[in-house]
């Protein structure tokens, strides 16, 4: 493992990078546009723009790849991501806006991509699922570093929106000085948006709700923060806390899913998501620690969700089947993500800016409640059948998902075997 950090460790430095230019981008993004008088819908509408160019990218990089290899994919990307950023200053318009943001959607889901192909070719069998999981540990903590920057400048200046520019131009040099030559990653054959469903109603569901939640929370949370009157420096820190959370939660949950009936584990985190945000809803004026506190605890049960909805969704699938159908889900969770911000900012417009809150708790509490109803309907996987919690997030490519599966195929194969013939005998 130490040996291939140690080889990998460019490649880490460089999505670091990325990953602080990322976070940074995204809430500057949100306070510009209440500070330029933007409505709360012409924000969320553009803040969506990110979630439908992210899919895009994911499921279109891969493709590129193939046609003219990993460097000149990611050195393009990284360009023309770069220069989105600045585009921004140019032309202050929500329309211009909208358009750069899926861009940058794009762009960022083709550096993630390639980086994490890049990073899995680094791996082998024994130590790819730990790599992943350190790789998660970059994503979550250097997006939230990222909210800092937000204090070393006026976000109504134009110095940030260069900071961020510079930072995915710099992502380039240990990235590309490092990089070898690896095999395009094919993308795999999907297993149907229906055929899915019917194999696992609550992993879709499951899936739907962690987009609509997730987008909201990353595209409106600095937007948020901005209309109820906090300063930069605690816009910076409110947003810190939702990746913090995420972070440290992440494995404590993916661990008790792992040992105890996911499904009740995934009630569990999506209702006490659902609760915390109806707290922070009906509590009216707090203590800004009060607020990074409950916005901790929402990211702290919310991000684990979709790993959590990858597990419980391989519980219900043959092992060939798990690549494809990560797929398939990942293009849910994306739609979703996408509408959640436009959903979310038209709420917000009528009821105000806490009904942000409102909405990331009806997210959560549709998939805590589906999930109870699901286990009237269907016997639980005995837990020594239940397929190993990966550590993945929303907030990474379909690609990462997908190595992460084959990563649990590859050092499972004789485990998943008898499950899968155990699941035969089942049905």
């Amino acid at each position: 493992m130490g040996a291939v950090l140690a080889a990998a460790w460019s490649l880490f430095f460089g999505m670091s990078l990325i990953m602080l230019g990322n976070g940074l981008q995204s809430s500057l993004l949100g306070i510009r546009a209440v500070q330029e008088d933007f409505s709360t819908l012409a924000t969320g509408i553009i803040m969506s723009g990110y979630f439908a160019g992210f899919l895009l990218g994911s499921l279109l990089t891969p493709q590129l790849v193939k046609k003219v290899g990993h460097v000149r994919v990611f050195a393009a990307l990284a360009s023309l991501a770069s220069t989105a950023v600045l585009v921004h200053l140019l032309f202050i318009d929500p329309f211009v806006w909208g358009a750069m943001r899926i861009v940058t959607g794009f762009c960022y889901a083709g550096l993630y991509v390639v980086a994490e192909s890049w990073i899995n070719d680094r791996a082998t069998n024994e130590t790819r699922g730990k790599i992943f999981a350190f790789y998660m540990v970059i994503v979550l903590g250097s997006m939230g570093a990222g909210q800092f920057l937000l204090n070393l400048s006026d976000p109504g200046g134009f110095q940030l929106f260069v900071l961020s520019s510079v930072l995915i131009s710099l992502a380039l040099v240990p990235i590309l000085l490092s990089a070898g030559q690896v095999p395009a990653f094919e993308q795999p054959a999907k297993v149907g948006f229906l055929e899915l469903y019917r194999l696992s109603p609550l992993g879709v569901w499951s899936g739907v709700g962690a987009g609509l939640a997730h987008g909201t929370i990353m595209s409106l949370g600095a937007v948020y923060a901005e209309q109820i009157g906090l300063s930069v420096d605690q816009v910076a820190m409110f947003m810190a806390m939702i990746f913090l959370g995420g972070l440290l939660f992440q494995w404590p949950i993916g661990s008790l899913s792992d040992r105890f009936d996911r499904r009740k584990v995934l009630t569990g985190v999506s209702l006490a998501a659902a609760m915390v945000a109806a707290a922070a809803f009906f509590a009216g004026d707090l203590e800004p620690s009060w607020r990074y506190l409950l916005i901790a605890l929402v990211g702290g049960m919310s991000l684990p969700l979709y790993s959590l909805t990858v597990a419980h969704t391989n519980d219900h699938l043959e092992p060939e089947q798990m690549v494809a159908a990560a797929s398939t889900l990942y293009v849910y969770y994306g739609i979703a993500a996408t509408a959640g911000p436009i959903a979310a900012a038209s709420v917000m417009e009528a009821g105000g800016s806490t009904a942000f809150y409102g909405f990331v708790a009806v997210a959560h509490g549709a998939v805590g409640l589906f999930a109870l109803y699901r286990m009237t309907r269907r016997d639980p996987v005995p837990t020594d059948e239940q397929s190993p919690s990966l550590a993945v997030t929303g907030s990474s490519s379909a690609v990462a998902t997908a190595l992460s599966l084959e990563a649990v195929r590859d050092h499972m194969d004789s485990d998943l075997a008898a499950m899968s013939r155990s699941r035969m005998r089942r049905r």
